[in-house]
């Protein structure tokens, strides 16, 4: 195999033209993360032996005769917040320390049907929320690689997976992905299953993941995602093939959208932005108009911030009573989430069904939105990250990716964000494919 990853699609033609075996892609990936691993901490435990039994069995399996599956013989990633069968979940936190649930996340058993194989558990911060783990951003050790995700997003950024799974309950796979130039997507809410994924915030925990290859998001949300008539409103809108379909007899509808929080947005990221997005208008296939986000956008963040603090006080209230085995950050959160009332909270959840109708409306005239992933480059590993806006998109539930655009002035990498309409993922990943045709993505992130 070639020094250079491949895109899954790749791996899997691969297979079919006899070049190389799942065996290969197995030992190529092992060593990779021989190197790789000492200098990024990406991984909390991977298993060498396992991959490769698993990858003999799926190279015998196509010897056979077989056809290869969609994920065959794939080496996935996992954020260490999934159940997993052969691994400890241990969710960044000591108090969890080599518990192992002995079953796998649903999300785990439904790649597995389609021939992925679990190397190993990724680092994540304690809880999937904000306290920073050991894993170092590939583009410089001194800078963070994003908190929640930051070991999946490493591991495919340093070419130690193809395919990682992430979460994002505010914007931790959308940030991850901007720090550590990879393609980071947050399909809309509920489309991928949660059973047997720790939880901290019932109406925001969303399961995404990462990648490097834009061709592979579409294969990889389809893999992840429910099927079937029993689950009757996204199946409905995913089946509407005229709604998925890329607009025709007429231009892509495309809102630049700068929110409430773009001033603090660095100043060299507003120019590349302003830039691609010019480029963007001179393609007539593109009608590109700066639009205001409805007004009550501008409470998202509060919004936000009262349903997740609450949340983390209820869910980790027995975690709360070591509180010295818990970060000062979580201990922090939680504390404040003890302080809002039962009314509070219901007030907020109100609040966020208003917010994702109103973003519901705003799609009516608009096909994407295109705005910044981060407000630049990552921020130093003892300062806290700017406020963005991928948790508006969480909250009101949308599509989102965050694409591998950018390089600041150090050359480190930062993400441009697109959003669509809830369910309308098919459609992102339509506009992405034509952006890509028309060079409006860079080579490096389109190929």
């Amino acid at each position: 195999m070639s020094d250079r990853l491949p895109s899954i699609a790749a791996i899997l033609q691969g297979y079919r033209d006899a070049s190389f075996t799942p065996l290969e892609v197995a030992k190529h990936y092992i060593e990779a993360y021989q190197v790789q691993e000492p200098r990024y901490h990406a991984w909390e435990c991977f298993d060498e032996a396992l991959l490769l039994a698993a990858a003999g069995a799926a190279t015998e399996r196509l010897q056979s005769g077989a056809a290869p599956r969609a994920l065959e013989g794939i080496p996935f990633a996992v954020k260490d917040i999934f159940n997993t069968a052969e691994f400890p979940t241990q969710m960044g936190s000591p108090l969890w320390k080599d518990f192992t649930p002995g079953n796998d996340a649903r999300v785990i058993y439904d790649i597995k049907r389609l021939g992925a194989i679990v190397p190993g558990k990724t680092v994540t911060a304690e809880f999937a929320v904000h306290s920073l783990g050991k894993t170092l951003n590939p583009f410089a050790a001194d800078r963070t690689p994003g908190t929640s995700s930051s070991g999946s997003a490493v591991a495919v950024a340093s070419g130690m997976a193809p395919v990682a799974l992430g979460t994002q309950t505010a914007g931790s796979i959308i940030r991850p992905a901007s720090f550590c130039g990879v393609w980071g997507c947050k399909p809309s809410f509920g489309l991928v299953p949660r059973t047997g994924t720790l939880k901290t915030t019932d109406s925001l925990d969303s399961v995404g993941f990462f990648v490097n290859h834009a061709a592979d998001l579409e294969p990889v949300f389809e893999a992840l995602r429910v099927h079937g008539r029993n689950f009757p409103v996204s199946y409905a809108a995913l089946s509407d093939v005229q709604r998925q379909a890329a607009p025709v007899g007429r231009p892509w509808r495309v809102a630049v959208v700068r929110p409430h929080i773009w001033h603090h947005v660095s100043a060299q990221a507003v120019g590349d932005f302003d830039i691609w997005c010019a480029k963007l208008a001179e393609s007539p296939r593109f009608d590109v108009r700066e639009i205001a986000l409805p007004p009550s956008m501008e409470s998202s963040h509060t919004v936000h911030e009262t349903i997740y603090n609450k949340a983390l006080a209820y869910y980790f209230q027995e975690e709360f009573k070591r509180a010295e085995l818990i970060s000062p950050v979580m201990n922090r959160l939680i504390t404040a989430g003890q302080l809002v009332t039962s009314a509070q909270y219901r007030s907020a959840l109100e609040d966020q069904v208003e917010l994702a109708r109103a973003m519901d409306r705003f799609f009516a005239g608009v096909d994407v939105i295109v705005t910044l992933s981060t407000a630049g480059e990552a921020p130093l590993r003892d300062q806290e990250e700017k406020p963005d806006s991928a948790l508006m998109w969480t909250l009101t539930h949308l599509s989102a990716v965050s694409a591998p655009v950018f390089r600041s002035s150090q050359g480190l990498p930062f993400g441009l964000q697109l959003v669509a309409r809830r369910y309308n993922d098919p459609l992102l990943f339509r506009f992405i494919a034509e952006a890509i045709k028309h060079g409006l993505l860079t080579p490096a992130s389109a190929s």
